[in-house]
């Protein structure tokens, strides 16, 4: 009966039309039945019902309002494009990553929650694929921050490309994302498979080359799977699986994908296991030790000794560093783990000054690349050797050579001030990682120390008899001691003599000792 301006400019028509034709033939938005049946609705009902519909031609949202009264149906129109712009401006920031675009953490937890749904009612099986990408702080740190974001760019269109509408590819951080695959088959093993599938194509289109504002650029990627299958209601414990999974791809070369598989959990709840434990040992003065390797020189003389970390655990007695290490290594405790041993073996020290038969000893400690470049790692020694009345020259810190794979600034600069402190630097199992006559010259070090690998074959490997060989030498020329570690029978000794190592430590000399027995052997040995 009435329709003014506002209602002509919202809906796009005029008042003739309006007025001519059933108010629902006008409301030709996104949702047509909708508006019909709602329409409908209020008339049968006889109350006010409240709507909002996209209209494509106007581009706007548009609210409705439909008021039954005595003489038909009254209805009102209010543009709420800006409101509805917002709150798809909100949903965005809230669910999916600002960069690429894709879901974040949010909404994938939400996906795979209905994953898991879908699972139990209809016996689908899915996967779960964490995928990282290989070396990607290297791109970041030599071509910055923008050339590292059109990667993570490309990377996100091409695993859009590889997967089906209805699944879900999602970024988590960093150049860390991953992809749900959902409803593969009812059948474990066939889902697998595609899995599988989709895995090997995803390694296949990352390998091709990427042009970076015309940097190109060759991207490898690690990927871990993990099943999504009846029966399973833990998201975060599926999430764990196909990172821990991604983790063995890493090991295994990178570049490749790797399934979880059961041992995997129980190798990570060992790992949880034992990080607690020793956390607790600590704290404990009767779990952790220090047993002493003695070192020599070529007439056999003791010269030192390697600290070496023991733990006594109250229930399952010894444990081997080779298993306690890399848990410290991955948990961070290494860093008071390390400083532990740092302060026992500087108490040592102290108390070696007043004996002749050990003051001229030295005592080595090993230090990880987390702990040396802790900030305050530089003040700790010093308030370590200071707190104990330790000589600092009688301290040497064997690094190893992970530490120049990066930051090799920063990592001159510690040295420089362990140097200027009076500790002794040596550079351990060299050989095996970064080192290189460019590194090593610029180093402040005392001595290097040739890796047991070397050692082991020297006899019957011509490459390891060449390069041990040629360490000594390089060595020497740069004014630097070596030791040999690992020397374990009198050829191995005898060769490596021969050639001018100047120290020795091994099974073939002394085995690792608790400190009684080692003053009880030095004690013989000064005596010998």
């Amino acid at each position: 009966m009435y329709v003014n301006g506002e209602s002509e400019r919202l809906l796009g028509a005029s008042t003739r039309q309006l007025l001519d034709e059933p108010i629902w033939q006008q409301l030709q938005g996104q949702q047509p039945d909708l508006v019909r049946a709602r329409i409908d609705e209020a008339l049968s009902h006889n109350q006010r019902v409240e709507f909002e519909d996209f209209y494509p031609t106007q581009g706007k949202w548009i609210e409705l309002r439909a008021y039954p009264y005595a003489e038909g149906l009254a209805v009102y129109f209010r543009d709420v494009s800006e409101r509805k712009a917002a709150e798809e401006k909100i949903h965005r920031l809230a669910f999916y990553d600002p960069l690429t675009g894709l879901p974040n953490r949010q909404l994938l937890i939400e996906r795979l929650e209905t994953a898991l749904l879908d699972c139990a009612a209809n016996g689908h099986s899915g996967a779960l694929m964490f995928i990282d990408l290989d070396n990607f702080k290297v791109l970041n740190d030599t071509r910055g921050h923008h050339t590292g974001d059109l990667l993570l760019k490309g990377v996100a269109t091409r695993l859009r490309h590889c997967v089906r509408v209805d699944d879900t590819v999602a970024r988590i951080g960093g150049d860390e994302f991953v992809v749900l695959l959902q409803a593969l088959d009812s059948d474990p093993a066939v889902a697998a498979r595609k899995a599988h599938a989709v895995a090997t194509k995803v390694l296949a289109r990352m390998i091709e080359r990427f042009d970076l504002d015309g940097h190109q650029h060759h991207c490898t990627t690690s990927i871990g799977i993990t099943l999504i299958a009846a029966g399973q209601d833990n998201v975060a414990e599926l999430l764990q699986q196909a990172d821990m999974a991604m983790y063995q791809a890493k090991h295994m070369g990178r570049n490749t994908l790797a399934f979880f598989d059961p041992p995997m959990q129980a190798a990570l709840n060992a790992s949880a296991s034992l990080a607690l434990a020793l956390r607790a040992a600590l704290s404990d003065d009767r779990q952790l030790t220090l047993h002493y390797q003695p070192q020599f020189d070529r007439a056999r003389r003791i010269t030192g000794v390697e600290a070496l970390l023991r733990w006594q655990h109250p229930q399952r007695g010894l444990v081997g560093p080779v298993e306690f290490i890399p848990v410290a290594e991955d948990t961070g405790l290494i860093v008071p783990l390390g400083l532990w041993a740092l302060t026992q073996a500087c108490r040592q020290l102290a108390c070696w000054q007043g004996q002749a038969r050990t003051a001229a000893l030295s005592i080595s400690v090993n230090v990880s690349a987390r702990q040396f470049r802790h900030p305050d790692f530089v003040d700790q020694v010093t308030a370590v050797i200071r707190q104990c009345g330790a000589p600092p020259r009688r301290l040497r810190l064997e690094l190893t050579e992970s530490l120049l794979a990066d930051h090799l600034d920063i990592t001159l600069a510690q040295m420089a001030r362990l140097r200027q402190l009076g500790v002794a630097l040596s550079l351990d199992d060299f050989g095996t990682g970064y080192s290189s006559l460019a590194y090593l010259k610029r180093l402040p070090l005392d001595q290097i120390k040739i890796d047991r690998a070397f050692v082991a074959d020297v006899l019957s490997d011509a490459g390891d008899a060449a390069i041990a060989g040629a360490i000594i030498g390089m060595a020497h020329s740069m004014g630097l001691k070596v030791v040999a570690e690992g020397v374990e029978t009198e050829a191995q000794h005898r060769f490596l003599s021969e050639r001018g190592c100047d120290q020795f430590q091994g099974f073939l000399l002394a085995p690792p000792l608790p400190l009684e027995a080692l003053e009880a052997f030095i004690a013989l040995h000064a005596t010998a």
